[in-house]
């Protein structure tokens, strides 16, 4: 009984140890101005830093401060789960699937206006909103107002 507590404790200090390891939050890169970086990229999207917006993508590394974004906007796309419903049952017509996305506007250092468009997982889109918010200043605008009911 014991060794099974032990290997739970520790196999749990090892999940939060890798929890801690990874300030950023996954999304996935759907339309923007980067070079480089591919559409459908999975990439990390790290808010910790004071001074800018890291985004990682493999190798791949950018950095845009805070200072320079000039936009924020959300919004969803809705759709009803058809396909399933023709697999697995019709019920499944009675449930929407929601997918979110924040476009963040900025400018660069030659002073062109540039985009990114990130699809955020439901359980992380109010964070990354309220912390993109805190570190920018500025107030996230809403596509309409089931984007707006859908984040509170």
């Amino acid at each position: 009984m014991r060794q099974v507590f032990l290997l739970v404790l520790g196999g749990s200090l090892l999940m939060l140890t890798t929890l801690a390891a990874e300030p950023a939050f996954r999304t996935e890169f759907v339309g923007g101005t980067l070079p480089g970086l591919e559409l459908k990229s999975i990439t990390q999207l790290d808010l910790t830093d004071g001074g800018a917006l890291l985004l990682h993508c493999g190798v791949l590394q950018f950095r845009i401060d805070y200072a320079k974004i000039n936009s924020l906007e959300y919004g969803q796309n809705v759709s009803r789960r058809v396909a399933a419903a023709v697999f697995i049952s019709p019920v499944l017509l009675l449930s929407k699937s929601r997918k979110h996305f924040v476009t963040v506007g900025y400018e660069d250092a030659e002073g062109k206006q540039q985009a990114l468009v990130f699809r955020v997982d439901k359980g992380d889109i109010r964070s990354v909103l309220a912390s993109l918010e805190a570190r920018t200043g500025r107030r996230v605008e809403y596509q309409d107002d089931e984007a707006r009911k859908g984040n509170r």
